[in-house]
């Protein structure tokens, strides 16, 4: 079973508008204790996001501050300076409206898109949820890092059982008769034997694959090594 981002996204989504205040959005995050949430046009459309940070921007650049000698903290300068918005930052702070101070574009995600490769987007772009659109940009839900950490929730028994019948039964071409796989908190456990060190090899990869699996602990045997020494690892 490959888990979707549509299999643990939230659907009931708490979203804006562009037109949204300052003190309008502030109130939406603290009601629905969230720290981003989705800006839309009047058809759902994504055009951006808007967060506590950005909210905190504002108030970061405020010029009397400046003139009563106050510098933010020097992480925050140095954050500021390898971003890649640049000098864009301190002008979007002067907005009003959540159109003004959202970050665009959005980092969206498509529902059909897996775990994996949400999970990816979040680390490359260092955010903790990303908005989830359908094919005409239409906000459907939104996925968090918790939403993501469900798949490692599944039922050993269900681990072991995709391991069983889908990889070792139905998706390797090789003989794995003889290989038995367990599991235990995630932890798959293969132990039995193969014909070739290769085949060994790409089992244990399809199992690491599989959601909710943990870690892979390799116990096969094989009988023939055709592996070059120079690919072995």
């Amino acid at each position: 079973m490959r888990v979707k981002v549509r299999d643990v996204m939230t659907r009931q989504v708490v979203s804006v508008n562009g037109g949204a205040s300052f003190k309008d959005v502030a109130e939406v995050l603290i009601a629905h204790g969230v720290s981003a949430v989705p800006v839309v046009d009047g058809e759902g459309h994504v055009l951006g996001v808007i967060s506590e940070a950005d909210l905190l921007r504002k108030e970061e650049f405020k010029e009397q501050y400046y003139g009563e000698g106050y510098q933010p903290p020097l992480r925050a300068r140095l954050r500021r300076g390898l971003s890649k918005e640049g000098p864009k930052v301190r002008s979007r702070a002067r907005g009003d409206t959540a159109a003004d101070l959202m970050t665009i574009p959005a980092v969206t995600i498509g529902p059909y898109a897996s775990v994996v490769s949400a999970m990816r987007l979040m680390a490359e772009h260092g955010v903790k949820r990303l908005p989830v659109a359908g094919k005409e940009g239409r906000l459907e839900g939104i996925v968090s890092r918790c939403d993501l950490l469900q798949v490692f929730l599944r039922f050993d028994a269900d681990i072991a059982r995709e391991v069983r019948e889908d990889v070792l039964a139905h998706s390797l071409w090789a003989e794995t008769s003889d290989v038995r796989a367990t599991v235990k908190q995630g932890v798959v456990t293969l132990v039995g034997s193969m014909q070739r060190r290769s085949d060994a090899r790409i089992a244990v990869c399809m199992v690491e694959r599989v959601n909710g699996v943990v870690d892979v602990i390799d116990q096969i045997i094989w009988r023939q090594d055709d592996i070059p020494s120079w690919k072995r690892r």
